[in-house]
């Protein structure tokens, strides 16, 4: 569906301005897909990409702060986030040996099987892309964007 449709606006200021909410309406669309297809295993896009991260890292730990640095969405409260992730026994929180002010975050066995099914119900969703754009067109999608973070 063409961004005019979808938003009913016919008019833009000019293409950057037309870019701009496109962008915006796109990754909304992306999000509210994730989070539907999130929404069986109880957990939120935030969780899921905390988890991903700890997956990434495991068996070893990371700290909230490198939790933050390297989530998508900067402005999400990790703290908070771990703090639900513990109570579903995803997680768990350790005090750091060498640095009580630390504290360590880990997955555990339960969280590494949820991420495994939750994961692949994300990589099925994601498949409308791949049948959607080619391969060439996503790499040029992927630079283009890239390149209006610089």
């Amino acid at each position: 569906m063409k961004l005019e449709e979808a938003i009913q606006q016919r008019k833009f200021k000019d293409e950057w301005h037309k870019l701009q909410v496109n962008i915006l309406y796109t990754a909304s669309w992306i999000h509210q897909r994730n989070n539907k297809v999130l929404k069986p295993f109880k957990i939120s896009g935030p969780q899921f990409n905390i988890l991903r991260i700890l997956r990434g890292m495991y068996p070893d730990p990371a700290s909230v702060k490198l939790l933050t640095e390297r989530m998508i969405d900067k402005d999400s409260n990790a703290s908070r986030l771990v703090d639900k992730l513990v109570l579903k026994g995803l997680v768990e929180r350790h005090s750091c040996q060498y640095d009580r002010r630390k504290v360590d975050v880990i997955i555990t066995e339960q969280g590494l099987a949820l991420l495994e099914k939750a994961s692949l119900a994300i990589e099925t969703q994601g498949k409308h892309l791949e049948h959607t754009i080619n391969e060439s067109d996503a790499r040029m999608l992927n630079a283009f964007l890239d390149k209006i973070r610089q």
